[in-house]
Order: C-alpha cells, then sequence, then structure tokens
C-alpha cells in the first residue's frame, strides 16, 4: 500500500509541476518562447496564486512521497536508488521554498523594476536564485540516480525497470534543452531560451510521471523474488541413493 500511495504522490508531483501550461490558457504580456518559469509567479503578477498552489502541490507531494519510500523500512535496495529517493525530497522542499520566496519584479515588463543580468538566473542577488538552482540540481540527481536504477540487473532485478527505456529517453531529451540552455544563455541573440525552459520542465514532469508509474508497477516485485530465493536456499536437494530410476520409463523400446 505504501508504495502505490508513494507512486501516485510522484504522478501528482510531475502533473502540478506543469502548471505552467496554464499561461496558455490566459492572455499574459510575457512571451513562453523568451520569458523564464520563475517570472510567472513573480509577486504581483496576474494568476501568481495559481502557480504557487501548483509548486507548493508538487513540493508536498514529492516529500511525502520520499518519506513513505523511506519509513518505516525502504521499500527498494540499492544506493542509487536510497539516493534517488533523498533527492526526492530535497527537490520537494526546494520546489516549496522557490514557491514561497518568487522574484519580486520583472526587470523590462514592470515599471520601476532594477534592470538585472539576464540569463538562466535573472537574479541573484535573491534566494529564489538560490532554491531554483537547488531544485534543478535535485531533480537531475533523482532523474540520473533512479535511471541508474532501472540499468542495474541484479539478483533481484532492477528496482524500477520501467524507467530503463522510456524514462531515460525523456531524460535524454530534458539534458539536450539544458545544453540548449546554458549553452545558449553565453551568446547573443535570440535563442528561444524560454522554450528550451518549458521543453526542460515539461520533460521533468513526464518523467516524474514514468517514474511514479514505475514505483506503482514494482509493488510486490522484490518480495516475490526474494522469498523465491529464500525457498531454494533453504530446500534440501535429495540423496543420490534416494532416486532410483523407473523401471518401466527407463526402459527402451
Amino acid at each position: 500500500m505504501r508504495r502505490s500511495v508513494a507512486g501516485i504522490l510522484i504522478v501528482v508531483a510531475g502533473l502540478c509541476y506543469s502548471s505552467w501550461v496554464l499561461e496558455f490558457a490566459w492572455a499574459d504580456s510575457l512571451d513562453p518562447m523568451r520569458s523564464f518559469l520563475s517570472e510567472l509567479d513573480a509577486a504581483n503578477r496576474p494568476h501568481r496564486e495559481i502557480y504557487v498552489v501548483g509548486d507548493v502541490t508538487t513540493g508536498i507531494c514529492a516529500l511525502v512521497a520520499a518519506l513513505l519510500l523511506l519509513v518505516p523500512r525502504r521499500l527498494f535496495r540499492g544506493r542509487t536508488a536510497t539516493t534517488a529517493v533523498l533527492a526526492l525530497a530535497v527537490f520537494g522542499a526546494a520546489t516549496i521554498a522557490d514557491a514561497l520566496l518568487p522574484i519580486e519584479c520583472i526587470p523590462g515588463v514592470d515599471a520601476g523594476c532594477p534592470r538585472e543580468p539576464s540569463g538562466l538566473l535573472p537574479q541573484l542577488h535573491h534566494i529564489h536564485a538560490l532554491t531554483s538552482t537547488v531544485a534543478v540540481f535535485a531533480i537531475f540527481t533523482v532523474m540520473i540516480a533512479a535511471g541508474v536504477s532501472a540499468l542495474r540487473i541484479t539478483p533481484e532485478g532492477s528496482v524500477w525497470p520501467a524507467l530503463r527505456r522510456i524514462g531515460n529517453a525523456v531524460l535524454v531529451v530534458i539534458a539536450l534543452a539544458t545544453v540548449w540552455m546554458l549553452v545558449a544563455d553565453n551568446l547573443t541573440g535570440d535563442y528561444r531560451l524560454g522554450l528550451a525552459q518549458r521543453i526542460q520542465v515539461g520533460g521533468m514532469s513526464l518523467w516524474l510521471v514514468l517514474w511514479g508509474w514505475a514505483v506503482v508497477r514494482s509493488r510486490g516485485e522484490g518480495r516475490s523474488t526474494t522469498g523465491a530465493e529464500c525457498d531454494s536456499r533453504t530446500r534440501r536437494p535429495p540423496h543420490p541413493d534416494s532416486v532410483r530410476p523407473n523401471s518401466a520409463s527407463s526402459s527402451s523400446k
């Protein structure tokens, strides 16, 4: 039951992490191709409460899911799997802080807002930049560690085999979008950084949904495998003298 609930919470976290798609449901002065997602829930922005609720829900679901997977005992095996779940908790906490500590204003959009350096972290003096950085590093740790766990083959099988192909393929797309952002940020010109970030975050949301599904699907697999192994270890082989050929079956025609 804990495993299923944790998986469902991870799915909900993934869905809520894409609350930014609602920007297409109403008119907004921000250009999705060039604006960053942190600008959507900047202080005094319209509809910011909706984005804040989405991010806070994401963080709470991630924290509770990590707790369910770890306490009172781990529901999986392996250091990389443990790393993924611990990083999920960090991601949840950082995402909540990210939502509750927004940037005050958007340079070039809000009147009187001081001009700040452009780029991935447009307001480096603000705590929001720190929480955003921690959240991104944490979710990348989750994806890499869980992806490695899915690829590893052990006597008990991989932890989350459903991530082996689709999940890791999504991770590649996310990595490419991240490289796009990092490289283009140091170039002059318009390279659609807003689009790159939306692909990145959308991919993260999809990956979380896939991981949650993988967690639900893994229910009971480790227990049955372990039980079979214990049974094979405790069963004693028959004594050679007790195995005698049957005269009827051993005769040739």
